[in-house]
Order: C-alpha cells, then structure tokens, then sequence
C-alpha cells in the first residue's frame, strides 16, 4: 500500500533506499517500492477509493487463528447479500460509525459490498471512496444478524436511516479485516 513523505534527494537510489528503510522498520510492514508522486500528492486524501476484505472462518484452524474471525453458526448468505446491496442506496453512514469521531462528514460512497463463499471462509467485500471509523466491522457485524434470521433487509435499512450507532449490530473482531487495494488517480505518480 502507500504511504508518502517529502525528501530532499530527489536522485534517491531505489533499491538501496528499500533496502535501508526496510533495515529499521518492524518486521510486520515491508517497503516494496520507492516512486516519485505529483508534489501535492497524499496517500490519503488523493485515494479514490478503498477495498476491504472481513474473512469468517466456519471450522476452527490454528493456522487462520490470527487472520480470521471464527464463526461456527449457520448463516444465510443471500439473505445477507441482499441487505448489503441496501448499502448503495445511501451515502450517510452514521449508524456504522465510531461516535464522537472527528469527521466532517458521514458521507461515503459505497461501490462495492457482497458476501462469497471460499472453501471454509466466508469473505465480506466492502469497496468505497471513503470509510469512517469502525464501518467496516460495524456493517459486517449488522450483516451477520441479518444471516442468522435476528435482522431483515427492512430492518437493516431502518438501522441505516435512524443514523444511531446504537441500532445497528455489534463490531466483528478486528483480526479478520484487510485492507486489500487502494486506487489513486493515474495522473499521480511521475514515474
């Protein structure tokens, strides 16, 4: 993924520039690649959209312990697909966000939003031009009350529409959610 910072060398040499950062960051984060971006460019804010992936695992794994969210009750997947196409009807996303945030806007624009089963994982897709705290986990956690029968589609757009964190579902854990693609304008990098 990206990040971006000012340097006063702009000749750095890219692969021994990797190699050094790489030296002093922490084993869990890794520079693949050093690019030249526009001057006013943010890894941010020029961001034009998001993609997460939420994974259940349905069986227990000590190898996806860390990675996944294990969840042994049945769920109805297309129940669960149908209110999560609800989601590009609205852009206030209140009810799925962090309260007290400091954010101008609850805005967001969903692009993308399904459930797919992969062997034993059951893999939530959620893409977007922006997320809020929390929205991910807090949908996706709504979207299973709707899969085990607690919640319809009606129920979930109600939740949607009353703007209160409080009405919808509990947040899933966060060791299952990935940031998994960020797409930046083309006109971004120099090089």
């Amino acid at each position: 993924f990206v990040a971006h910072f000012d340097s006063a060398n702009p000749g750095l040499d890219n692969g021994d520039f990797v190699y050094r950062l790489n030296n002093f960051l922490p084993y869990d984060i890794a520079v693949q690649k050093v690019r030249k971006v526009q001057e006013t460019a943010h890894a941010r804010f020029d961001a034009l959209s998001r993609t997460y992936r939420y994974i259940i695992t349905k069986v227990r794994d000590p190898f996806t312990e860390e990675t996944s969210h294990l969840y042994l009750h049945p769920l109805d997947v297309d129940k669960m697909n149908e209110a999560a196409k609800v989601l590009f009807e609205y852009t206030d996303f209140t009810s799925f966000s962090k309260v007290h945030t400091d954010v101008k806007t609850y805005n967001c624009r969903i692009l993308l939003a399904e459930w797919n089963q992969s062997g034993n994982s059951l893999v939530f897709t959620i893409q977007a031009d922006r997320f809020l705290r929390n929205m991910v986990r807090a949908i996706a956690g709504t979207l299973l009350e709707v899969g085990k029968g607690k919640l319809t589609t009606q129920n979930f757009r109600a939740i949607i529409e009353k703007k209160d964190r409080r009405e919808a579902g509990t947040s899933v854990p966060a060791k299952g959610l990935f940031l998994t693609g960020i797409q930046y304008p083309d006109n971004l990098l120099l090089n």
